[in-house]
């Protein structure tokens, strides 16, 4: 949307009187009160010199984001609800790699029917045309409860982010994944579907899934309904433990999507939402990269598409440190896709790759530091 946020501001009832001039930069964590005129004037011309880079992205749009070297890097964005489906046209994306089905559930007093969720997913995949949409089946418990999804093991979470949420609320509550498994086959008709799981844990939690799937199917088939052209399984990579375990899955698998966002702070056993830990849930640590790297790796050889999704690759510095570990798909917030694309087009990939691989074993004091100078001596811009 365009609007700069900042949240977790100690004091602010405290500090700020009403009439108040504030200055807000998001992107450094920073609110002033009642600035000086010297700092409206360095803030005014932050600001001009954004508009001129945000400007520069906008051309960008229908650009291929090819590196320098001309590997070909995709480059998709994150969505939630039908009123996203307009970014992608406005950003050139190369499709949704990750539709978040929740959002239609957060949104509504009671469980949406069945026949709801086929036209919200017919909708999106009519909106994209011909890019791939990537549906993740409802990641709901934990911090995203719902009043008419309440059971006594969510209640009693002392720690919900780990407790009964997601695939494992789903796989229990049979008829919801049911539901949905039916409204997207339906939906994507004539289409490919990509659907997603996320929270996966243990390879039998993708296959129950994807028996949910696979019994809806047969069920249509039997109706002599029309069916996707193609439907590929995937699921997403957050918790740690999974990763022990990609011998066994990826051969029954078409795409894998490393959720950043709660894979940092299980690797960290650090909760992103506590501010006192803020500093421990660094994205450019060594720690997150090597594993990252290792999931690279171990999928070489494998035709399953390795993406990052979160906020992470929607950073300049972040997607650097990751392209220099080997990713080449990225699924990112919206207005994270012009100054990816931007970025890729000045990044030799093999130079950064042969820089990643001494900072990860031989780490310097500061992995973010080098990163800086690395792209500061080329040129490249990280903000």
């Amino acid at each position: 949307m365009g609007v700069s946020v900042l949240g977790r501001v100690r004091n602010a009832r405290t500090l700020i009187r009403e009439g108040n001039q504030l200055l807000l930069d998001a992107d450094r964590g920073m609110v002033t009160v009642r600035p000086s005129p010297s700092l409206v004037e360095a803030f005014e011309m932050r600001s001009a010199k954004n508009r001129e880079r945000q400007a520069a992205y906008a051309k960008l749009r229908e650009v291929e984001p090819f590196s320098r070297c001309g590997t070909r890097i995709t480059v998709m964005m994150n969505a939630g609800l039908r009123d996203d489906m307009p970014n992608l046209n406005l950003t050139g994306a190369d499709g949704i790699g990750l539709f978040r089905t929740e959002f239609q559930f957060l949104v509504s007093a009671a469980m949406p029917q069945r026949e709801r969720q086929t036209r919200l997913y017919r909708d999106v995949l009519e909106a994209a045309g011909d890019r791939p949409v990537v549906f993740r089946t409802v990641d709901i418990g934990g911090d995203k409860s719902l009043p008419y999804l309440r059971s006594e093991n969510s209640e009693n979470d002392e720690n919900p982010a780990m407790g009964w949420r997601a695939l494992r609320l789903a796989l229990e509550r049979e008829g919801l994944l049911k539901s949905q498994a039916r409204a997207l086959l339906e939906a994507s008709a004539g289409h490919t579907l990509n659907v997603m799981f996320p929270m996966v844990s243990e390879p039998w939690e993708f296959e129950a899934a994807r028996a949910v799937f696979e019994g809806q199917l047969a069920f249509l088939k039997k109706q002599k309904r029309k069916l996707p052209n193609e439907i590929r399984y995937g699921v997403m990579l957050e918790v740690p433990a999974l990763a022990e375990q990609l011998d066994l899955l990826l051969p029954r698998i078409s795409f894998l999507s490393i959720g950043t966002n709660d894979l940092t702070q299980f690797l960290f056993a650090a909760d992103r939402a506590n501010p006192k830990l803020a500093e421990r849930y660094d994205w450019v640590s060594p720690a997150i990269l090597r594993f990252i790297r290792r999931v690279v790796v171990a999928t070489a050889g494998h035709p399953v598409d390795v993406t990052v999704c979160g906020e992470m690759g929607g950073r300049r510095l972040e997607a650097l440190a990751l392209l220099g570990v080997g990713i080449r798909r990225l699924s990112i917030p919206p207005a994270g896709v012009g100054p990816i694309k931007e970025l890729v087009r000045k990044v030799d990939l093999e130079e950064i790759g042969e820089a990643m691989n001494g900072w990860l074993t031989s780490p310097p004091p500061s992995l973010r530091k080098a990163l800086e100078d690395w792209a500061a001596e080329r040129g490249i811009e990280l903000e």
